[in-house]
């Protein structure tokens, strides 16, 4: 039984109209793309263009030169191990592979100046001159530094080299991490897109509203209210 009707239709009104936007929403209506993959997009994009760390961590690593550094490094097979050892080498190191095990020794600033040149060409969607440079896919060489790093701060921590260790996870956070999750991705300052923020937040802030508004007035149209 309704007992308010116009609180009643008026709330299957709005909520029908917020299931027609919802449908809308999902199809491809926005250059090809629904409102979801944009809306992603978009906030991916501003995101990555305040991530870029790298020039900043460029002038930090050169305290560590001249800073001679040995480390041996599990591999997860022979084929990685091989592959890694060429981003040492690239990076003036000497590298010594035994099936899956990689000995390195160099200078530990122009070790991590090679891995930060390598991110700082996937930041900026260069992929290709990475996957030239060392024979392989990009994204794998970017996985090799992660693995390679992860590994020689612990080694190096093990060396009680905490200074040296700090570094090496600093690059591969605000470098390796950064550049491998956001490739493929054009970065964008929010203030080139401060419109569409503006209205995406109003939006979902409006439409959350009108879901709840909707729900409030049928339950009101059917007679029930909250009490004490």
């Amino acid at each position: 039984m309704i007992a308010k009707k116009k609180e009643f239709y008026g709330g299957f009104v709005m909520l029908a109209g917020f299931f027609i936007v919802l449908v809308i929403m999902f199809l491809p209506v926005i250059d090809g793309h629904n409102a979801m993959e944009y809306s992603d997009s978009l906030y991916n994009s501003i995101s990555k263009g305040s991530a870029y760390y790298i020039p900043k961590i460029k002038k930090e690593i050169d305290v560590f030169s001249g800073t001679v550094i040995n480390m041996t490094l599990p591999m997860a097979d022979g084929i990685t191990a091989e592959q890694t050892g060429l981003l040492f080498m690239k990076g003036g190191g000497l590298v010594n592979v035994s099936k899956e095990q990689l000995k390195v020794s160099g200078d530990l600033a122009k070790i991590l100046a090679n891995c930060l040149a390598d991110a700082d060409a996937m930041y900026f969607n260069k992929g290709t001159s990475i996957s030239d440079k060392y024979g392989y896919d990009e994204r794998r060489v970017l996985y090799n530094w992660h693995r390679a790093l992860k590994a020689g701060e612990k080694e190096l921590q093990r060396q009680k080299k905490f200074a040296e260790a700090k570094m090496v996870a600093q690059v591969l956070k605000k470098a390796v991490e950064c550049s491998y999750n956001y490739y493929k991705i054009e970065p964008q300052k929010i203030s080139e897109r401060l419109g569409v923020v503006i209205f995406s937040l109003l939006f979902y802030i409006a439409y959350t509203l009108w879901y709840g508004f909707s729900i409030m007035f049928l339950f009101e149209g059917w007679g029930m209210k909250l009490e004490h």
